[in-house]
């Protein structure tokens, strides 16, 4: 048993006959009133996403879980393939137990959460950014803007983002996956 204490981003925990994990958090400490943490919950079974609020000092049931490296292989439609490192055994996900799966491409290193009880896969960590070569977007056109002016941008993957203006097809950019948002472009 955990408290409220123990709650970090990525923890999973048992919740109303379900297992959820933490994706945000924070603890309020009110200048009247007991201390609370207020927490944002993504099931793993479902992709639901809750808002809870727990009393400071309240018991959590946490899970136990291992975390291994997979590779991504390809995807048949609804199942996601992916390849265990050490082992070289397989195993395939919904795409609701993925968080960005059009920002996966196929190669790419995860980090899988699995439960240790039993042996079931609970979530899939993309590494902070990717690098994605833009496949189609809109020539910029220069001095028609008057702040920073975004277009959309077709990657490799399929997924869309928006780029600024300067960005041609061709080009490769850093995308934050746990936002799904251009950082930089990256020079070869």
């Amino acid at each position: 048993m955990a408290s409220t204490s123990d709650i970090r981003n990525g923890l999973c925990i048992k919740y109303n006959n379900d297992i959820y994990k933490i994706i945000e958090f924070l603890h309020v400490k009110p200048g009247k009133g007991p201390a609370f943490v207020r927490t944002k919950l993504k099931s793993v079974t479902t992709g639901k996403v809750l808002d809870n609020t727990f009393s400071a000092g309240h018991k959590i049931e946490d899970v136990r879980v291992e975390t291994h490296k997979f590779q991504y292989l390809y995807t048949d439609g609804e199942f996601y393939h992916f390849m265990n490192e050490a082992d070289y055994t397989q195993i395939r996900l919904l795409e609701s137990a993925l968080d960005r799966p059009d920002l996966m491409k196929e190669g790419e290193i995860v980090t899988i959460q699995i439960n240790t009880e039993d042996n079931m896969p609970l979530s899939v960590e993309m590494p902070a950014t990717v690098i994605l070569e833009v496949t189609h977007t809109e020539p910029g056109v220069k001095g028609n803007t008057a702040t920073n002016a975004t277009k959309p941008a077709t990657v490799e993957t399929g997924a869309e983002v928006n780029v600024p203006l300067f960005i041609n097809e061709g080009d490769k950019i850093k995308i934050e996956t746990d936002k799904g948002t251009y950082k930089e472009r990256v020079k070869e």
